[in-house]
This record gives C-alpha cells, sequence and structure tokens, in this order.
C-alpha cells in the first residue's frame, strides 16, 4: 500500500533513496528518447523495468523501511549512495552539454565530407568546360587563319597566273606540223615485223612522203612546246589499265615516250576545245592497246599541275587514216582518244570520244 509518511516523518536514507530513484527514472526517460531520436545505439540488453508500485518494494523490505509516507508518492528502496563505490558503466551514455553521441558525430562527418566532394566534383567539371571552350575557340582560331591563308595563297596564284599569261603568250604550231596533222592523223606505223616498225608514208598523198618526214622524225633534242600549269601531263584509264604520261606533240619521237598530245593549243580548262590524244596500241608500250574495250558512260582522268580533269565516253567510232575531221572541236569541252586498228594490221583509226564532265 502507498506510503502514507509526510517529509517530516521520512530519514534522511529514505529521502536519499528515493531521490536517486527519481533521478534514475529521469534518465532513463532521457535516454529512451534519445534512443527514438537516432542518437545513440544501445550495446547492452535492456535492464529490467521498476517496479510499478515503488510502496510494494518497501513492503517486501519490511516494517523498518515503512515508518511514513511520502507526500510525493515517492517509493523507496535499498540503494548504496556512498559515492566512492558507484560505477559508471564505461558504455554509460554521458549527458553533459557539448558532448555529442558518436552516431552524431559520424553522420556529421560524412556530411561533411558529402559537402566537399560536392565541391571537388563541381569544381572539376568547370575545369573541363572552361578546357573544351577554350579548345573549340583555338579550332575556331586555327580554321579563320587556314581560310584566310588558303584566300590569300589562291589570290597570289591568280595574280601570278595573268602575269603568267601576258608574258607567256601560246605559242602556236608551226604551218608544217599543222599541215601533217590536216593530212593524216596521228599515231599511223606499220605493222611491227621481228619487232620493228617505222611510220606509214602510205597513208600521205603521193608526192609529199619526203617532204612530211621532218614532221615525223624530228631530232630527239627537238625543243617542244613548253609546259604550262594548264599543260595536260598524264592520263588515267582504270578501266582498262592505263596511267601514261602525256607529251606535247604525236611525232614519231614524242609517241615512244607515251601518249602524245595532237599540238591544237588545247588544254584541259578549255571550254570549247578539243583535247586530242594519240598512242601506239603494238609498240613502244602498247599503250592503246585496249581502248577499243572502253564503252559509252566509262571515264577517263587528265591530269595538269593544277587540277584532274574528268571525261566520260560518249562513242567510238573506226576510220580511215585520212577522215581528220574527229580532232576538230564541236563546242564544248571534250577529249579524243586516237590509236591504230584493228591490232598488229594498223590500216584504220580507233577513235574514242569523251566528254568533260567537271565542267
Amino acid at each position: 500500500m502507498a506510503d502514507k509518511r509526510t517529509i517530516d516523518q521520512l530519514s534522511i536514507e529514505d529521502l536519499e533513496r528515493a531521490l536517486a530513484i527519481k533521478r534514475r527514472q529521469e534518465r532513463q526517460a532521457r535516454l529512451q528518447r534519445m534512443k527514438q531520436a537516432g542518437r545513440i545505439i544501445d550495446t547492452n540488453p535492456p535492464k529490467p523495468k521498476p517496479t510499478e508500485d515503488p510502496l510494494a518494494a518497501l513492503d517486501e523490505m519490511g516494517p523498518a523501511h515503512r515508518n511514513s509516507s511520502d507526500a510525493m508518492g515517492l517509493p523507496a528502496q535499498m540503494i548504496t549512495l556512498d559515492p566512492s563505490t558507484r560505477q559508471i558503466s564505461p558504455s554509460a551514455p554521458a549527458f553533459e552539454d557539448g558532448v555529442e553521441p558518436p552516431g552524431f558525430a559520424k553522420r556529421k562527418n560524412d556530411a561533411e565530407q558529402h559537402i566537399w566532394r560536392t565541391f571537388v566534383n563541381r569544381s572539376l567539371l568547370l575545369v573541363e568546360v572552361a578546357a573544351v571552350v577554350g579548345l573549340v575557340a583555338l579550332g575556331v582560331t586555327m580554321l579563320q587563319s587556314i581560310t584566310m591563308l588558303q584566300d590569300e595563297t589562291a589570290a597570289v596564284q591568280a595574280e601570278a597566273d595573268e602575269i603568267l599569261r601576258a608574258a607567256m603568250p601560246t605559242i602556236e604550231p608551226t604551218p608544217q606540223i599543222r599541215l601533217i596533222n590536216d593530212i593524216v592523223l596521228p599515231g599511223g606505223h606499220t605493222p611491227p615485223i621481228d619487232g620493228s616498225s617505222t611510220f606509214n608514208f602510205g597513208e600521205l598523198p603521193e608526192g609529199m612522203e619526203y617532204m612530211m618526214a621532218d614532221q615525223v622524225y624530228v631530232p630527239q633534242n627537238f625543243v617542244r612546246q613548253q609546259a604550262s600549269p594548264q599543260t595536260a601531263k598524264r592520263i588515267r584509264i582504270p578501266d582498262i589499265g592505263i596511267e601514261a604520261p602525256i607529251v606535247q606533240g604525236t611525232d614519231w619521237e614524242a609517241l615512244k615516250l607515251g601518249v602524245g598530245q595532237l599540238p591544237n593549243g588545247v588544254t584541259p580548262d578549255d571550254g570549247t576545245g578539243n583535247l586530242v590524244l594519240a598512242a601506239h596500241n603494238d609498240i613502244y608500250g602498247e599503250i592503246f592497246r585496249h581502248i577499243d574495250q572502253l564503252e559509252v558512260g566509262m571515264e577517263f582522268e587528265v591530269v595538269t599541275d593544277r587540277q584532274i580533269y574528268t571525261y566520260r565516253v560518249t562513242g567510238t567510232d573506226i576510220v580511215d587514216p585520212d577522215d581528220v575531221h574527229v580532232t576538230e572541236s564541236r563546242g564544248y569541252s571534250m577529249a579524243t582518244l586516237i590509236s591504230c586498228y584493228p591490232y598488229q594490221v594498223n590500216n584504220k583509226r580507233y577513235i574514242v570520244y569523251a566528254e568533260r564532265i567537271d565542267v
């Protein structure tokens, strides 16, 4: 039953026990609130709850401890209050102001590390963005510089070309060379016998054989027309495996060196000229051996020092040696390939017509 004694009736030992019990209850309540808030982790097994009826504990102790009742209804228990005999468990939490529980300190340290990592990552991102922007700006500057240099180079080349054109007029073929080209198509020769062949003078009109001899067999040190940046230098025909140099002239010595260009003053960049190219089919490399395999639509290239020009085959023909009309211009940029025909007979000419397609 409840202790009915007043405070004046309680002894000093009873008051100290009651105060100790009260403090312990408050400490346990505070500890319980901190556990619920997640500020500490319980590492000790739960202690048994105190007797709900403090006075019942006094009844079990006997009448010696039940002299009077507490006005506040506090229970009395046997508790040793000697400070020298009290021991605090090492794992007991401390409640002094300013001391943080271990769990709270760990979370605080993690939060500080997260803030630092975020700062470092964002700083690195800013550095990377700045580097990318710098590279883009550098690339744009280099592109502008290259474009400006190309424009300046093109202007200088155009100016030099104008000076060259003004200072070096086109060399026209001599009247004699014009004469033989007006009579017979280039490339004519006798069928090779035992590996040797000569110019076929039988294709010339009677009485002109000796007059044209100096146009056929020019000296090896003959000075040819000076090449310009627009002069045709090489021919490439991938479909029949041809890549050969182009030599100015269609005389006997020129066709020994490669593909000869009829000296009519035409260059690949002319808008209306006919670029006439001739080569042998069965001697001196047999360069035009297979031009009869070219078909309409096939393409070939003529290379100069400045540009590569592309031509597309538009037609073929077999003509007599004196059908010189095939070398005439048709009013657009074109090329005509000429070789003797048939193979090792050579009494005709095989003609390939082509139109420049990159105009």
